[in-house]
């Protein structure tokens, strides 16, 4: 049966053509946005603390600080509301989800940049 909903999933959902990416890179999100009849796009950027799930239930976290404040936004994959998305730094990180930067501040939230 869930071989069956998989193939259904697979199927009807839209394959975004998004460059690879991984937790620790930093990127930006070009989001478009629907106010009344106007639709604009707004840049989200900052790093990913996580790649969640796999197929059309994909989904990313990207982090980032605002007047102080962190914050984080979930953005699905496969949206169609993600008009492209840039990577600005690949980093160096050791794990797959990056929670840990959510109690650092300042230069100790940094993360390693690869060099080329």
């Amino acid at each position: 049966m869930s071989l069956l909903l998989k193939y259904v999933e697979d199927q009807l959902t839209v394959k975004a053509n998004h460059p690879k990416f991984k937790a620790g890179d930093t990127v930006t999100v070009h989001y478009k946005i629907k106010e009344g009849e106007k639709e604009r796009v707004q840049q989200y950027q900052g790093v990913v603390i996580q790649r969640n799930s796999s197929g059309a239930t994909e989904s990313f976290t990207v982090r980032k600080i605002s007047n102080s404040v962190g914050v984080e936004r979930i953005f699905p994959v496969n949206s169609p509301y993600i008009d492209k998305i840039e990577i600005n730094k690949v980093g160096v990180v050791r794990r797959a989800r990056l929670f840990y930067i959510r109690e650092l501040t300042g230069k100790a939230a940094r993360i390693a940049e690869k060099k080329q």
